[in-house]
């Protein structure tokens, strides 16, 4: 089949390049005239923080949206001061001001005492505490407070919207600036709205093609043979991002999809077109016609290429076991990336490869002999030393692979949070004031949803007496600061003095830092024991008292991710084997593959645990402080990572069984299969460590953990174990390779790569 497409792409190649510039022009114009805007919606199905979450829409809708921290810090003298405190007062009404800003707490304005009764009616004695504020408004000293601000809406539109509510606080604070305090903005908001300064970064797409112009220059000897990889690479991507716009319009897509995909894209587009290119030019050096070598191309090189990408989308829509729906988005967005890069290789490099027909050489940089004898090249001297020592190579692979993954079972899965960031950007300053001066817990409170039975004269008073309960049981908890009295959602007010509350919340100040284990065992501490001893025999459910805020969501997710994690793996692991039998006709040749990818992701884990969490190193890359694993990048890395390995797997071993089918001589398909690939897979692997390594100049902790994690990955798959441990222990196994059992072989679809 993709022999002869590959023969109809070439014939044709004016029909298939016009068809894919109709198809780049007419997605261009649907980006432009129908597209939405990228939204991070997060939601955690069937957990107490999304329950709280949902209770506070429902029942708080004026405080259901976004949130930031101002913090005010005196120079000299003390808040109260006259002249401070008519500066923050005037500061707390502009803020007011802001559109759909629902409430601003004031660091002057005590903790009002919360929900009462009065012969079953609910009073509040009062003004309600905003639900972001988290403690007192000031500290012992009165030099330091803050004010939370909270907006009814939460951030749908992604940075752009951020940072214009972002500048909106900044301008509405600056009586305070004026008068002489020091004003630090913290919070959701924030963060996304005042993003640290990319730096380099900002062209690590532009980085990493450069880079892979040079690579594919040297690798494949001349210009015009690299702008085809090159060309095809961006083309796919480009059109992927105009898809994405295009889906923004029905579906929520979140900001982050796009960016890992065209990492992903970037990469595979390149290497995929390479490995055709380069047979291509194999062929035409053997001797054969334009369109024949086109051709053997698309059936050998362009197979590899199918069922590599094929490999990786199944990887990638793996996610879905996550049950996280935005991992979900990020599997099936990044699959896209692979399936168009996947589709351009197959069409639109053998039309490109048509049109230049023997111009495929033009504009030669040095002299590349195709026709050589690769029986007498570097590579094929390593082979042939790994297939005469396979033991050795095979213990000293395995030792080193082990030796990088140890640090790996010391791994510690949470979130980064302000205290992580770089010392320049305000919302680290105002975590720095907060933990000094009230504690560290007061940067992630966590927040208790209480949804109330339904209340009335018969029940209102021991309703009311189960909250001094709960909160006693709370305050008495180790590893809490504070504990807030519980808010009504609705109050008895002069238009409606019969007001009766659906709903409550309370706040919880942990004493511990909110991505710190200490925080998570407290989460869990409420949930399992303390609510449900508290509230026992109470008029409140334990089942109706949910522990949500943002921390409890970040663990959550966490939790969610480790939960499902192996099956996830497992999945994956039996879907790609299930393929690869199917291809090679062997039982071997995929349980290797699945085993050495394990141990080449386990190795970067290991190398990833070095670094960010145990500080090793962590200058070089302009890591100021160690982080902890977060929950989705590994998950993420191993859909990724499983999969592109599976590319070198692929092209690596349909070569050796092409030679193993002409002449039976397991050691020598060995040696021909390495001897004829390594020069491209080297190279494609430097094109993808040059494309990842592009993000580590990130200032975000994520996206440098994610870049050199994949860098790392590609580069322990592209030397260790495809150099090294593959020919060794294939040739240690001999013809088992490819035995295969008749009674597999009658069920399984035959799939010919080679």
């Amino acid at each position: 089949m993709l022999e002869r497409l590959g023969r109809f792409c070439a014939r044709r190649h004016r029909v298939v390049l016009i068809v894919w510039a109709l198809v780049f022009v007419g997605l261009s114009v649907g980006a432009t005239v129908r597209h939405g805007e990228e939204k991070d919606v997060f939601t955690i199905p069937n957990t107490q923080s999304q329950q709280a979450l949902d209770l506070l829409d429902k029942s708080f809708p004026a405080a259901s949206g976004t949130s930031a921290t101002v913090v005010y810090q005196a120079k000299t003298g003390a808040l109260n001061d006259a002249a401070n405190q008519a500066a923050i007062n005037q500061t707390i009404t502009n803020l007011k001001a802001i559109p759909d800003v629902s409430s601003v707490s004031s660091p002057f304005v005590p903790t009002p005492t919360g929900l009462t009764f009065d012969q079953g009616k609910p009073q509040v004695q009062t003004t309600p505490l905003n639900i972001n504020q988290g403690g007192p408004g000031q500290d012992p000293a009165g030099t330091v407070g803050f004010s939370g601000v909270s907006f009814t809406i939460p951030i749908t539109g992604g940075q752009a919207q951020a940072e214009g509510m972002y500048k909106q606080i900044v301008a509405a604070t600056q009586p305070a600036v004026q008068a002489g305090l020091t004003v630090t903005y913290g919070g959701p908001l924030v963060d996304v709205g005042n993003p640290p300064n990319p730096g380099i970064s900002k062209y690590s797409d532009y980085i990493g093609i450069l880079v892979a112009i040079v690579i594919l220059v040297i690798a494949l000897g001349s210009v015009v043979s690299m702008s085809v990889p090159i060309g095809t690479a961006i083309v796919s991507v480009i059109s992927s991002l105009m898809l994405v716009k295009i889906l923004t319009a029905n579906f929520t897509i979140g900001s982050v999809p796009p960016i890992l995909g065209t990492m992903i894209g970037l990469g595979v587009g390149i290497d995929y077109s390479l490995f055709i290119v380069s047979r291509h030019k194999q062929n035409l050096a053997a001797g054969n016609d334009l369109e024949s070598s086109i051709a053997r191309s698309m059936a050998t090189s362009g197979s590899a290429v199918l069922f590599a990408g094929i490999t990786v989308c199944i990887a990638m829509g793996g996610l879905f076991i996550i049950g996280i729906p935005y991992v979900t988005q990020l599997g099936l967005v990044a699959a896209m990336f692979v399936a168009m890069a996947m589709a351009a290789a197959l069409t639109m490099v053998p039309a490109m490869l048509g049109a230049l027909g023997p111009k495929i050489n033009a504009l030669e940089v040095h002299k590349h002999h195709e026709n050589a004898d690769i029986h007498a090249t570097l590579s094929a001297r390593w082979a042939r030393m790994t297939s005469r020592k396979p033991v050795v190579f095979a213990l000293l692979s395995l030792a080193i692979l082990l030796l990088l993954a140890f640090p790996a079972t010391r791994i510690q899965l949470g979130f980064t949070d302000d205290g992580d960031v770089s010392p320049e950007l305000t919302q680290k300053q105002a975590y720095d004031a907060l933990t000094r001066n009230f504690g560290v817990g007061q940067n992630g409170p966590l927040l208790l949803a209480v949804d109330l039975p339904d209340v009335n004269q018969g029940n209102g008073l021991a309703i009311l007496q189960a909250f001094p309960k709960l909160n006693g049981a709370i305050a008495a908890t180790p590893g809490v600061a504070q504990v807030s009295l519980p808010i009504p959602n609705n109050f008895p007010t002069q238009a409606d003095p019969n007001a009766v509350p659906t709903a409550a919340i309370v706040q919880v100040v942990p004493s511990s830092a909110p991505n710190s284990d200490a925080t998570t065992d407290l989460v869990h501490n409420l949930r399992d024991t303390v609510i449900p001893q508290a509230l026992q025999g109470t008029a409140i459910s334990p089942s109706q008292v949910f522990v949500g805020g943002q921390t409890a969501t970040l663990i959550d997710l966490t939790a969610a991710i480790q939960a499902r994690l192996f099956l996830f793996i497992g999945v994956v692991i039996l879907g790609a084997f299930l393929l690869l039998m199917m291809v090679f006709r062997s039982v071997f040749v995929p349980f290797q593959a699945a085993i050495m990818n394990l141990l080449s992701i386990a190795a970067t884990y290991g190398v990833v645990v070095a670094i960010f969490q145990w500080g090793w190193g962590k200058s070089i890359i302009g890591l100021s402080t160690t982080v902890p694993i977060v929950a989705f990048v590994p998950v993420m890395m191993f859909a990724v990572l499983f999969g592109l390995s599976m590319d070198y797997e692929v092209f690596l071993i349909s070569r050796i069984k092409e030679e193993f089918n002409k002449s039976g001589d397991n050691r020598d398909s060995v040696v021909t299969g390495l001897a004829s690939t390594a020069r491209v897979i080297t190279a494609a692997a430097m094109i993808m460590i040059a494309v990842f390594l592009s993000f580590v100049p990130s200032p975000d902790p994520t996206v440098k953990m994610i870049g050199l994690g994949m860098a790392v990955a590609v580069l322990v798959d592209a030397t260790i174990v495809r150099m090294m441990l593959v020919p060794s222990t294939m040739e240690l196994a001999g013809k088992a390779n490819w035995w295969f059992p008749h009674w597999l072989d009658r069920i399984l679809p035959h799939i010919h790569v080679e």
